[in-house]
């Protein structure tokens, strides 16, 4: 009997507890989709340009479903991303042109055109050239970018939100209430706090990233500890938006699943080339595919900041919004 009355005290929590419910319920099938959305894509056939390659290789390489396409600059094609590779003759070898900035795209690219040539071209010699000669040879190396600003963005989103809860449970907020500050103030004073310790962390994320772990940096520390921070801006006014919505710290945490980690499917850690448009689309509204992007136009391309205006503008944008609905739902709570 006592455990029966403990199991129903249960299920009618569980029941009362919406949030809860639907976390539970509804959370893994939205990662789970977002798994299939990014992982169940048809490969595309390559897009290649040539420089002075014989003919009998270019139809090789048709036979094989990889397009070569006459283009006249095929180096700036290629770093924009217009097509996969250039291949061009160095001597009695070919040379392959490859962007190593992308590491799943460049490999799979690199053995395919490998195979094409070596078994029906009789091409012996075959030489690979790195775009930006980077000197990447572990996974980590590659993603490291994105997962400094991911974690960066992750904690503190977290412990901000956590923190601005806190505030409004243990009845700070409403003591400042009773004082003739404006709503404005409330929130740029705890933001602008928070924010200070959110500056130290991302220089020391990105210290500690690259002069411990080896994070490859090919551009200016200060512009990474920068995109960091812009980030960790954009994740600390989001963080204290949602602390609106939750009664507690389990609630607070509870925004992870659903806010958080579908950040990570439009980071850059899963290759999005060939995936419907729609799903593309949806990145547009996530700062961490702005600060993901600028990172790695930073750390493994070596662009200046000019290379990144849009993506900080992006950053700075999330955070003048998630500031303005803040004011918004304080405004709100105040009544």
């Amino acid at each position: 009997m006592k455990v029966g009355a403990i199991v129903t005290r249960i299920i009618r929590q569980m029941v009362r507890d919406k949030r809860s419910l639907a976390l539970l319920l509804f959370a893994p099938l939205l990662i789970l989709t977002l798994t299939w959305l990014v992982l169940d894509q048809e490969s595309s056939d390559l897009k290649i340009a040539t420089i002075d390659v014989p003919d009998s290789i270019i139809t090789t390489l048709n036979d094989q479903q990889i397009n070569v396409i006459d283009i006249d600059k095929p180096k700036s094609a290629l770093k924009n991303s217009e097509i996969d590779a250039i291949i061009e003759t160095a001597g009695n070898s070919l040379r392959i042109t490859i962007d190593d900035s992308e590491p799943t795209n460049s490999q799979a690219i690199m053995m395919k055109i490998q195979q094409a040539l070596v078994s029906k071209a009789n091409v012996q010699q075959v030489e690979i050239n790195h775009l930006y000669g980077l000197e990447l040879s572990t996974t980590f190396d590659y993603v490291g970018p994105v997962l400094i600003g991911y974690f960066a963005f992750f904690f503190v989103f977290l412990v901000g939100g956590i923190s601005f809860l806190r505030e409004k449970s243990q009845g700070t907020m409403e003591r400042l209430f009773a004082t003739p500050i404006k709503s404005w103030e409330i929130v740029a004073g705890y933001i602008i706090g928070f924010g200070l310790f959110a500056i130290i962390q991302s220089f020391i994320v990105v210290l500690f990233a690259v002069y411990a772990l080896g994070v490859p940096l090919e551009g200016s520390f200060w512009n990474v500890v920068l995109i960091t921070l812009l980030l960790a801006l954009a994740a600390l006014t989001l963080g204290t938006l949602l602390s609106t919505f939750a009664k507690n710290e389990f609630q607070m945490m509870q925004f992870i699943p659903v806010v958080v980690v579908p950040q990570a499917f439009f980071s850059g850690l899963f290759n999005l080339e060939n995936a419907p448009l729609w799903v593309e689309w949806i990145g547009n509204f996530m700062p961490m595919y702005y600060g993901a992007e600028a990172l790695k136009e930073i750390m493994i391309k070596g662009n200046s900041i000019d290379a990144v205006v849009l993506e900080i503008a992006a950053l700075i944008g999330f955070s003048l919004v998630f500031f303005v609905l803040n004011l918004g739902t304080l405004a709100g709570y105040r009544k």
